[in-house]
């Protein structure tokens, strides 16, 4: 993608598999929004080639698009619209929508579904943004930060509720967050956008042995503390249970994070570009 002389994405290649959740994580700028509004068929890319579920988005119909779902940022309602009249309302412009119910249950709206719009909380509204985003059952959907707002609980179900959508409907999710944490619970696999191209695409644990390599096993034997790396800590817990028994105690086994890793990653390529 350039505007003007400025390559905004260049030689950007990654591949989401059917009934996958895939995280796309970059810093500010990296290129993320334009990668999927590209994706989702809202921006025409200056080159290259892009296929989304055996289409190029540059030329989708209204039968392509009945099959993709979008969770943005936010959304501009109708504030007088009540959350059960709007989800059956959109529901209708699809041959395989929720049954209303159905989907108000499953985001967490049941006791709000009477109610209009402009009265919910922004939690209850972020809620109504994902079932706007799920109404027509898609086979592909398009998460941008969809969890600003949760509360820890309304976290939780929200994540239930994209396993299952990949589990049992077989939807693959492409999502973008800033909360690593979520990415790491929700992603089968993360890629890694900055500065424009890929730097990383991978599962967590790949991407952690990419970057970091090894894990830190912390334990202690009479009375002293010990601490070593090693690219094989199952084979080292092992190792010291074998020779000293219960003589190890606190043990304890330290894999990188995904903020760890996503923050070493990053700031290889920021290096790599002075």
């Amino acid at each position: 993608m350039r505007y003007g002389a400025n390559d905004v994405l260049r030689d950007v290649r990654f591949q989401a598999r059917h009934g996958e959740v895939l995280a796309l994580l970059g810093p500010n700028g990296a290129g993320k929004t334009t990668t999927i509004e590209i994706l989702e068929g809202f921006r025409m890319r200056s080159a290259g080639r892009v296929d989304v579920l055996g289409a190029d988005p540059a030329n989708g119909d209204e039968r392509w698009r009945a099959r993709i779902g979008v969770v943005l940022q936010s959304w501009r309602d109708h504030g007088n619209w009540r959350v059960r009249e709007l989800l059956a309302h959109l529901g209708s412009y699809y041959q395989r929508s929720w049954k209303t119910h159905e989907l108000v249950e499953a985001v967490g709206l049941t006791a709000h579904a009477a109610k209009k719009i402009k009265t919910l909380s922004g939690g209850q509204r972020r809620r109504l943004d994902v079932a706007i985003g799920i109404v027509g059952r898609p086979e592909l959907l398009f998460l941008d930060e969809p969890t600003a707002g949760f509360d820890p609980r309304a976290r939780h179900e929200f994540h239930d509720l994209v396993h299952r959508l990949a589990r049992d409907h077989a939807t693959t999710v492409l999502l973008t967050t800033h909360d690593l944490a979520e990415a790491g619970k929700l992603a089968d696999r993360i890629v890694v956008l900055a500065g424009g191209r890929i730097i990383a695409d991978g599962t967590q644990h790949e991407l952690a042995r990419q970057v970091a390599g090894e894990d830190e096993v912390r334990w202690t034997q009479d009375g002293t503390h010990h601490t070593r790396t090693t690219a094989d800590s199952t084979g080292l817990v092992r190792e010291l249970f074998a020779r000293h028994g219960t003589a190890i105690g606190q043990l304890e086994v330290r894999r990188a994070s995904l903020e760890d890793t996503y923050l070493a990653l990053v700031r290889q390529e920021e290096m790599a570009a002075r």
